[in-house]
């Protein structure tokens, strides 16, 4: 029994030192916390590596990205001018359009073969020409103004009717050229609505006059007006060549023309439907396009805001209308452009007035002071002396109740005509001068 339990005793030691774990020695665990450093500084190296490749990566998309940007800005740049080119192409090709007829038909009326009727269509068909120029000039005029938002409105309590039946009129030569049957309806009760009547029926003549341009000889335009809650919506449809589903979006842009159908249309400098867009915006309103595809027609729709109607403006006139149109004025022309200067003077001299006409500024102050007129008619950019520096030193010997000072200029801006008043003159008009407005300018 002792001897077992002294074994016992002596094997129990061992047995402990079995279970005890190994303690390990110091330098391994130098080697393993080296280790653990250089693989924390690996990461480290690894992850700054990481970070610059990912900052090369994004600085290489940004470069990508400023490439593409400026690939699609010139892009955009060679389409601008393409268009530009395009335009004023067009622009040359519209304004010389009138120039033959006027040519053939000044030549026809100084024939001495020519009968009276013959010298009358031969006026008639100048007269017509020079219009359409002057509504050419006239829309460059106001798509300048309207993307520049110096253009204002002249609003008015206007019966729907009259706005319409102003465009239809407009646009009635054009129609009637190409035989359309032209309905319109209206709604049974008067429609007033607050707008500025000039404005919106310029919109429905273009409107109109795209129809008849784009739809072959004998076709359909409709012209359909409705009250809608607050808004007065006027819709031109007509059944011609229609626009594709790829130009659709483009009608409203600058400059714009649909290719596939330039070949069918009869003119026009591809602004028309911008300036309509800019003038019906200018009311608070909108206008759309809708069109089924090629060969289905189109229809444009104006949507104006109705407001309160105001009450319409009197206007109250002075004098029996006989003593206005026999007053006769004493008239003083100064032009340097010859022809424009003595064929206004002849109208003029028809109308019963006395008129004298001058070919610059200097010679305009010298006859000014001898001939006291009623009436000075200054063109702007005149040698010598400017139409400004003239009218400014006429108002100075001048009392403005003895002296109407009128500008008669091809610069027709905002600004100019600020200018104009400015330096003292009454009134400003733009050529080619309409001579019914000035014979009513002379009466008043």
């Amino acid at each position: 029994m002792q001897s077992q339990e002294a074994r016992r005793t002596l094997v129990a030691p061992e047995a402990d030192k079995v279970q005890q774990p190994a303690q390990p020695p110091v330098e391994a665990v130098g080697t393993l916390f080296s280790a653990l450093q250089q693989a924390e500084s690996e990461l480290a190296s690894a992850r700054a590596a990481l970070e610059r490749k990912t900052q090369e990566l994004a600085q290489v998309l940004a470069a990508q990205k400023e490439i593409e940007a400026e690939l699609h800005q010139q892009r955009d740049w060679r389409d601008a001018d393409r268009r530009k080119d395009e335009f004023l192409a067009t622009l040359a090709h519209e304004l010389r359009n009138p120039l033959a007829p006027i040519r053939q038909a000044a030549l026809i009326s100084k024939a001495p073969t020519a009968t009276d009727a013959q010298k009358r269509w031969s006026h008639d068909v100048i007269d017509r020409q020079v219009q359409h120029m002057s509504l050419l000039l006239d829309d460059l005029l106001d798509i300048s103004r309207v993307t520049r938002g110096t253009l204002a409105l002249r609003m008015q309590s206007t019966e729907l009717s009259s706005v319409v039946d102003t465009a239809v009129e407009t646009a009635r030569p054009t129609i009637d050229s190409k035989r359309h049957v032209l309905t319109v309806d209206m709604p049974p009760d008067p429609i007033r609505f607050n707008v500025d009547p000039l404005r919106v029926a310029q919109v429905l003549s273009n409107l109109l006059t795209n129809a008849a341009k784009y739809t072959d000889p004998e076709g359909q335009i409709r012209v359909v007006a409705r009250c809608e809650a607050d808004d007065v919506i006027i819709c031109v449809a007509d059944s011609g060549i229609g626009i594709s589903a790829t130009a659709l979006p483009r009608v409203f842009n600058m400059f714009s023309q649909v290719h596939s159908t330039t070949d069918r249309s009869e003119g026009g400098l591809g602004i028309g439907l911008a300036l309509a867009q800019g003038l019906i915006e200018l009311h608070g309103g909108t206008i759309e396009a809708r069109s089924a595809g090629l060969g289905c027609g189109s229809e444009f729709s104006v949507r104006l805001p109705r407001r309160a109607a105001m009450a319409p403006v009197q206007v109250a006139t002075n004098g029996s209308p006989s003593t206005r149109e026999t007053l006769q004025r004493r008239i003083l022309i100064a032009d340097d452009n010859r022809d424009s200067a003595e064929t206004l003077a002849a109208l003029l001299r028809m109308e019963g007035h006395e008129v004298t006409s001058v070919h610059d500024g200097p010679v305009a102050l010298s006859v000014f002071g001898e001939l006291k007129p009623d009436v000075a008619l200054l063109d702007i950019g005149m040698p010598g002396l400017t139409g400004y520096e003239v009218a400014r030193k006429m108002r100075q010997a001048t009392p403005r109740a003895t002296l109407t000072l009128i500008a008669i200029t091809g610069w027709g801006q905002d600004i100019d005509k600020e200018r104009a008043f400015a330096a003292g003159f009454d009134h400003h008009l733009t050529k080619p001068v309409d001579p019914q407005r000035l014979v009513e300018l002379l009466k008043s």
